[in-house]
């Protein structure tokens, strides 16, 4: 099965929270897709809260492990799209985009995004 993974659930993983271990499981069992926007999100808040040797070792020991997809014309104004129409933040929009994109659940913490669960399935880590 394919899962989407946003920002929150990646800063889980990278800051060994509680949900990180549900991310680890599902990084041996699933196919995990993650935009790069995302990925970009994590990576300032891991610079930022364990400096920089330490957020480049987290993206470097995850990228093996994802599918990082670039943002293409489509997903860039369905994320346009997604956020003129509803509260969330521009990232946000780009992980709901990716899950609608591949038909995939996102898994996240970010209420912002489980208020969107009519859009695309959720599986709320919190």
């Amino acid at each position: 099965m394919t899962i989407v993974l946003d920002a929150w659930a990646v800063t889980a993983l990278f800051g060994d929270e509680d949900a990180a271990d549900r991310v680890e499981r599902a990084l041996e069992e699933e196919h995990v897709v993650v935009s790069w926007i995302n990925l970009g999100e994590s990576f300032y808040n891991a610079i930022k809260r364990r400096g920089r040797p330490a957020a480049d070792a987290a993206l470097s020991s995850l990228l093996p492990l994802v599918e990082a997809e670039t943002p293409d014309p489509p997903l860039v104004m369905a994320a346009a799209a997604l956020k003129a129409e509803h509260r969330l933040s521009y990232a946000d929009a780009f992980c709901v985009a990716t899950g609608q994109r591949h038909r995939a659940p996102v898994w996240t913490g970010d209420p912002e995004i489980i208020a969107l669960d009519d859009l695309v399935d959720v599986v709320d880590l919190r």
